[in-house]
């Protein structure tokens, strides 16, 4: 477990003196202790507060490690080496990182501990995502550097309750906003009580938030906080998409982070990713030349030498290749350019801002696993010195460049193949992916669609 620290990643944060002060003034009464899964949902346990000091602060907690092994819907599949029937789908400890103390400002008396996992034994269970991104990131700094990356989660609000959608069964769904309403002042108005109240929740929770946005498809809005090191956006993301989803429940609306929930645009999930010395130094830019370093191209290059391999850490559900079609601003080339929309990775910024944006990713990414990828193939992009591609200028669309995996089969045949995923996370953890891929496609293969039935009910 990791010791109690008295330094908070934020003064909004709690130490564990103020948490036990809070409990003992009858300020807190919930600890939520939660780690995400492989869908990048929260997973884990609303502890009683006094129960939580007498037992669980010191001695930590346990829960079964099928949920590291289950689908969307929550059942337990085959194929798994770590947890199984075969093996009596046992217990993993919850490793509290009490540097992640925070307060839940839409949970009456509720406080959340982001957690690691380790086994009975005390092993670290490496195909846990947040596991996967700290190796990633320890892998930076033993070449003396710390990544920082930022997240642009886009997500769809509509004016019916999730039972009222599931009751529909998601059809004729009432959306916040009827018309595009990309950047319009007027059209965030309409949303705003949701917007606002999310934006200062999370605030209160330790987050530091930059700005809300609309965005094109019918209410489709934005909400951008600031950049981090790698491990605390990602668990700012993971804290972020289950509060918003809970607070638009408390106001009657819905939010969905789906990828592609109609025909229309789809959601992104635009990451930012940099390199700093771990004494903030420079490490993307170099100052004297006003250029991009021969770091920064190596990384560069690394990330679209592995982006077709690690596509499925960037675009894991069936529903993701949804989004990448030619026109959308989803990308299908694997290609770079400077400040150019069309591409996989856009290059922004200089000096201290300059910074890679891949735009691969949709809202429904697990933040700890695209964060790793991004990483894991700029490191390697590095250590190998890549050579970086030529600039795409125009429209990467119509480029002739590689394209990106059309479907999530494709994407699962591209890391299998992959002697660079093998080596960075695992043959372990390759392995265990490759089983998620698996049950996904089994699971949608198997199903019989609103489409199949519109067409071939009645004509077939």
């Amino acid at each position: 477990m990791t010791q109690p620290t008295t330094h908070p990643r934020n003064d909004r944060m709690l130490t564990v003196e103020q948490l036990k002060q809070r409990i003992e003034n009858g300020e807190t009464d919930t600890v939520v202790l939660a780690f995400t899964d492989m869908q990048g949902r929260l997973q884990g346990k609303l502890i009683h507060a006094q129960f939580f000091l007498e037992s669980v602060l010191e001695h930590g907690t346990e829960g079964c490690n099928y949920l590291l092994a289950v689908d969307t819907e929550m059942n337990t599949v085959d194929g798994y080496d770590v947890t199984s029937w075969d093996t009596g789908y046992g217990d993993m400890v919850f490793d509290l990182d009490l540097d992640t103390i925070r307060d839940l400002p839409y949970r009456d008396g509720s406080v959340m501990i982001q957690c690691d996992l380790s086994t009975t034994d005390g092993t670290e269970v490496p195909m846990s995502p947040r596991a996967m991104l700290r190796r990633q990131a320890q892998r930076a700094a033993e070449r003396g550097w710390k990544a920082l990356a930022g997240t642009e989660l886009e997500f769809m609000v509509y004016n019916n309750t999730y039972e009222q959608a599931w009751d529909l069964g998601y059809k004729g769904l009432e959306p916040a906003n009827k018309y595009n309403v990309d950047y319009s002042i007027l059209g965030s108005g309409r949303v705003e009580p949701l917007l606002r109240t999310i934006r200062n929740t999370m605030y209160q929770a330790g987050m530091l938030v930059e700005s809300a946005k609309g965005e094109c498809n019918l209410g489709q809005h934005e909400i951008a906080f600031k950049y981090d090191e790698v491990i605390v956006t990602a668990d700012n993301h993971a804290v972020y998409k289950t509060a918003a989803k809970e607070i638009a429940h408390q106001m009657g609306q819905a939010i969905t982070f789906m990828a592609k929930p109609n025909e229309r645009e789809g959601s992104s999930c635009h990451i930012h990713m940099s390199l700093r010395g771990l004494d903030g130094t420079l490490v993307f830019w170099d100052d004297e030349k006003q250029e991009r370093t021969k770091i920064y191209d190596h990384f560069i290059a690394g990330v679209l030498a592995t982006m077709r391999e690690f596509t499925l850490f960037y675009a894991p559900n069936v529903n993701s290749y949804k989004r990448f079609a030619k026109g959308s601003f989803a990308p299908t080339s694997v290609a770079w350019g400077l400040d150019n929309r069309t591409c996989s990775v856009r290059l922004v910024g200089h000096g201290p801002s300059a910074r890679m944006e891949n735009r691969l990713p949709g809202g429904d990414v697990n933040p700890y696993l695209a964060l790793a990828a991004m990483l894991a193939g700029g490191l390697y992009g590095i250590d190998n010195e890549l050579e970086l591609e030529p600039i795409t200028s125009g429209n990467a669309y119509t480029s002739g460049a590689p394209t990106v995996p059309a479907t999530l089969q494709d994407a699962r045949e591209a890391l299998a193949s992959s002697s660079i995923a093998k080596e960075v996370f695992g043959e372990e953890v390759v392995h265990h992916y490759l089983n998620y891929a698996d049950v996904e496609l089994a699971a949608f293969n198997g199903a019989v669609t609103d489409w199949e039935l519109r067409r071939g009910f009645e004509r077939l």
